[in-house]
This record gives C-alpha cells, sequence and structure tokens, in this order.
C-alpha cells in the first residue's frame, strides 16, 4: 500500500477511483499595448463581461440548490458597474482588454481580501469569474472542471463555486482539494450533493493522472494505491453505508428511540419541496438574506410576507425556524450598514446591525407575523450573533410584541454559550452556529484560507461549549439545536446529541445519512462518545477517538 494522506473528511462516505486533477488556470495576460482602439477594446471587454454573466448564470438555474445563489452572486460580480468602469480606465491607459479585466479583477480581489469575512471569501469567486471573462476574450475553453467519459475522483486546488455546480454527479466519485476547510463553499456543496470529500490535504496537489487512491470521509484519509485488501475493504464499507442510507427512513432517532428531529437550512423558499421530499421534518434555519441582498433599499412588509408564506405553506403543522436578516459589515448592505470596518468578522453584524437600524427588523419581524397568522406552520425566529443577556431580552421582548409566539437566539459566540442558562432564561430556545462559533472560539476566521486547519468544529474547545448549551437546556427545559455544518457531519451529529442537542438542521442532502448513522446509537452512547471527544486535546484527536469507538 502507498502513501496515506490526511484531510478533512466532509461527511461518512467512502469511494475508491482514479485520479484526475483540475486543469492549471490560464496564464496571466501579457501587459503589452493594444494595438486597437480604446472603444474597440472596450466593446471586446462590455461582450465578454456580458457572456460570462449570462453563461454563469444560465449554470446556476440548472444547478439549482445553494450552487444557484451562489453562481447568480458571481454573475452580478461579472456586470459590477465599479468594476466595469476600472476596465474601462485601464483600457484607455492602452491596455488590452484581458489584460484590463486581469487588472481590475486583481485589484478588487485584493480589496475583498482586506476586508476579511464574508467579503474575503469572495475571492476566490471574483478569480473564478476574471478567468472566464479572459478566456471567452481569448476564444478558449474556460478553465473548469474535466469532463471525460469514465468516473474519476477530482483532485484540485480548491473548486469555485462555477466548478463545483458542473459536476457530473455519474462520474464524480469523490473530490480532494488541497485548500478548503469544512466550511469552504466547495465542503458545503459537497454536502448538498452528497459527494465524498476530504478537503485541505497536504500533498494532494502531487497526485499524479491515473492513480489509484482511495477517499474515506470517515477518517480525513486519502489512501494512494492501495493494496487489494484495502481496497476491498473500501468497497465494501461503501455497499455497507449505501445499504444503511436506503434502510433508515421516517423521523430522526437513535437506537434507543430517542427522538432528534432533523431539519432543513434552507437560503429560500424554492428548496421547501426537495428538503420535504428529502425527509427534513420541518425547518431549522431559514436564511432571510436573499430578500435582502440583492435590493437598493429594505424590501417591504408585504414583499417579505409573500415570501414567507410561500415557505410557511410548504411545512404544514411542521416547525420552521427563521432567522431575522444577518448582514452587516462583512455582508454590507446599502440601507443596513456598509461602512468599513477594520475587522468586520467582529463589527457590526447580526443583531447589533439591526438594533441600529430597529425599522428594519420591525419590519422584517411584522412580515413574519402576519404571514404565520395566515399559514399552519409552527413559526420560530431567532435572532443572530447575540452575545449578551441584555440583547436576548430586546429581541425577544420585540418579537413577542410584535405578535411572535417562539423567539430564541444563535449561539455563534462563546459569551452566549458560557451564559446560556441565563440567555435561555428569557429565550424559548437556543439554535448553535457552529460554523461562527468554531471561528470566534479559536480566533480564526472561518472564511481565511491560511488558518482553514482551525475552521473544526470537532475541537474539544468548541464542543465544551456546545455542551454548556446542552446543560442549560436541560435545566431550563428549552430545546437546543444545532444549524451549522457540524450537524452535517454524521458521527458529529451523534456527540452533538450526546451534548445535549435536541435537534440537527442541516443541507437536504445530507439527511439520510445523518438518519442512519443516529438509528446506529443509543443515548448512552452518544454521551460516551461527547465524553471521550471533551478528553481530547485537538480536533484530530477527538474524531479519531470517537471513530475508534463508533467502529464495529
Amino acid at each position: 500500500m502507498g502513501d496515506v494522506l490526511h484531510g478533512t473528511g466532509i461527511g461518512r462516505g467512502i469511494a475508491v477511483g482514479t485520479v484526475l486533477r483540475m486543469p492549471d488556470p490560464l496564464p496571466e495576460p501579457a501587459d503589452d499595448t493594444s494595438a486597437l482602439t480604446p472603444d474597440a477594446e472596450k466593446e471586446r471587454a462590455r461582450a465578454s463581461l456580458a457572456a460570462t454573466a449570462a453563461i454563469i448564470r444560465l449554470r446556476g438555474e440548472r444547478a439549482g440548490g445553494s450552487a444557484k445563489e451562489v453562481l447568480e452572486a458571481q454573475a452580478f460580480m461579472a456586470e459590477d458597474p465599479t468594476l466595469i468602469d476600472d476596465v474601462g480606465v485601464r483600457i484607455d491607459s492602452g491596455k488590452t482588454a484581458e489584460r484590463a479585466v486581469y487588472e481590475a479583477f486583481a485589484a478588487f480581489r485584493d480589496l475583498l481580501v482586506s476586508m476579511g469575512g464574508y467579503m474575503g471569501e469572495r475571492a476566490t469567486d471574483l478569480d473564478d469569474v476574471s478567468q472566464r471573462v479572459v478566456a471567452h476574450l481569448r476564444g478558449v475553453a474556460a478553465p473548469g472542471v474535466p469532463d471525460p467519459e469514465h468516473p474519476f475522483v477530482l483532485v484540485a486546488r480548491d473548486l469555485a463555486p462555477a466548478d463545483t455546480a458542473l459536476l457530473d454527479l455519474s462520474k464524480v466519485l469523490a473530490l480532494v482539494t488541497s485548500d478548503g476547510g469544512p466550511t469552504s463553499h466547495t465542503a458545503i456543496l459537497a454536502r448538498e450533493k452528497s459527494i465524498v470529500a476530504v478537503v485541505g490535504v497536504a500533498g494532494a496537489l502531487e497526485l499524479a493522472d491515473g492513480i489509484e487512491i482511495v477517499v474515506d470521509a470517515a477518517t480525513g484519509d486519502v489512501t494512494v494505491a492501495p493494496d487489494d485488501a484495502t481496497r476491498a475493504a473500501a468497497e465494501s464499507r461503501a455497499a455497507e453505508l449505501k445499504a444503511a442510507r436506503s434502510a433508515a427512513t421516517g423521523p430522526g432517532a437513535l437506537a434507543d428511540g430517542t427522538p432528534v428531529p432533523l431539519l432543513a437550512n434552507l437560503g429560500s423558499a424554492d428548496g421547501a419541496a426537495d428538503a420535504v421530499e428529502k425527509g427534513a421534518e420541518g425547518v431549522g434555519l431559514f436564511r432571510t438574506e436573499f430578500l435582502f441582498l440583492d435590493s437598493a433599499t429594505a424590501p417591504t412588509v408585504e414583499d417579505q410576507k409573500a415570501q414567507y408564506v410561500r415557505l410557511l405553506q410548504a411545512f404544514p403543522g411542521k416547525k420552521v425556524v427563521v432567522r431575522a436578516l444577518d448582514a452587516g459589515a462583512d455582508k454590507p448592505l446599502s440601507f443596513l450598514n456598509d461602512a468599513a470596518e477594520e475587522n468586520p468578522a467582529l463589527g457590526l453584524r447580526g443583531l447589533r446591525a439591526l438594533r441600529a437600524n430597529e425599522p428594519i427588523l420591525r419590519d422584517q419581524l411584522r412580515a413574519l407575523a402576519e404571514a404565520d397568522a395566515e399559514t399552519d406552520a409552527d413559526v420560530w425566529v431567532m435572532a443572530p450573533m447575540v452575545s449578551t443577556v441584555e440583547e436576548t431580552r430586546y429581541f425577544t421582548a420585540l418579537a413577542r410584541q410584535l405578535g411572535l409566539k417562539t423567539v430564541g437566539v444563535m449561539v455563534e459566540v462563546p459569551s452566549s454559550a458560557l451564559l446560556a442558562d441565563r440567555i435561555l432564561a428569557d429565550a424559548d430556545f437556543a439554535s448553535i452556529g457552529t460554523n461562527d462559533l468554531t471561528q470566534y472560539t479559536l480566533a480564526a476566521d472561518r472564511l481565511l484560507g491560511s488558518v482553514a486547519s482551525f475552521q473544526d468544529p470537532w475541537h474539544p474547545a468548541v464542543l465544551k461549549l456546545v455542551g454548556e448549551v446542552g446543560k442549560a437546556g436541560r435545566a431550563t427545559g428549552k430545546p437546543v439545536g444545532i444549524c451549522g455544518e457540524a450537524a452535517a457531519d454524521p458521527l458529529l451529529a451523534v456527540v452533538l446529541v450526546g451534548l445535549g442537542a435536541t435537534t440537527l438542521s442541516m443541507s437536504p442532502s445530507a439527511l439520510a445519512d445523518v438518519r442512519a448513522e443516529l438509528a446506529r446509537f443509543t443515548l448512552e452512547e452518544a454521551r460516551r462518545f461527547a465524553e471521550l471527544a471533551l478528553s481530547a486535546n485537538s480536533a484530530v484527536e477527538a474524531r479519531a477517538a470517537v471513530t475508534s469507538a463508533a467502529t464495529p
């Protein structure tokens, strides 16, 4: 057997296949003086920018799901007026359209990286758009996912959303990337599409085309040139996982019958039917940002209400947890908060931004209350980025005043986890956002590749905080949900239940795997796994200890 490379596995799947590497990006355009007039170069640039936006948007329509939202955002990048103006200025100085596009996008990229947070993550998307525009100008194929006739394991530095959206799932056996962490777009979209994936693998780019590898998401291992026994064991386990996935149906529950409702994370009402089809027992996180991000002004109460009614009608009699607008300095909105901040992840975001613009919050809560009154769903509402007891009291009082019955908070900041007993004295429930809780606990921006190794919710410090919230939930008799990406990791989901989580919410495609994994263990075993993870000194140790204990 050959070398074993290590990374972060996404889910519990396992696959065997031959490597096919993503092609290298296009070379940087030469900085030559254009032989055409500036007007001619500008027309070339305009045509290619518009064509690229149209192509990306069409791919988004075909992909659907969260890929559609991501690709729509990419299309807007190609149409950004400020960026287009910058291209024009550079062409006026004698640049070719190719060079002007390259330089303008690079300058915009540097700006986004300096902003950090959500905007920093958009830098990868921007690189992808730039490459596609330059390819269109040159009349060559845009760099992207290879499309051979045979199945393969795709190996890449990282995947742009446009690439991930175009994967042919009948051919792609697994994904291996050298960059990215468990909350990267690649990881999130891999979960959504149920693709076996291991990200952040050191040495991945040294894998040669055609070599056989075993990709084990449960352990995060990539085995190079496996021997016959290793290959057979992997194929056997893949068959067992497929059978268990098919056998697990109905409401989420542990092996001893302890119910663990499995809910869906949704970004718009469009995904409701798919979530129901995949067995979602309700919605644990409805992100309302889609209503606001593409608007120059805040949407009206009536506009919001119509969207909420669409969602709620898909879940009659079921719980639907709606998160108030989670935006601010790291996702600037012109009508909410577009002021530059040195460190937006620690700035005026979430509830902080809403309090500074209370009419927007009041309109959202009023629209939700009116939609609730007209439908049969069990509507819950929660505030993002709550860090104090006082903020909890502010939000719960306002939401109840405006007619909402079940009001809670997101636990994403260590302070709210440590004071969970006091917060739950006022809130009806808590929902833990493990993505942000991990970044704030380990002081590592979850969207920054250089600290991706810290972005692991298996870390005992993160799990200890989850346990504090779980303990507070039991003491107060209040529900504690998990709605971060950690809930989509099947074995970690069992640990989270052992720590006191009463519901789990995730991408709809992850529901089947998590349902199957929960059904393997009792509550007593889940609590034992939780203790094992808490007693570890690192995320790697915690995952390894629980994986070993859970392996038959």
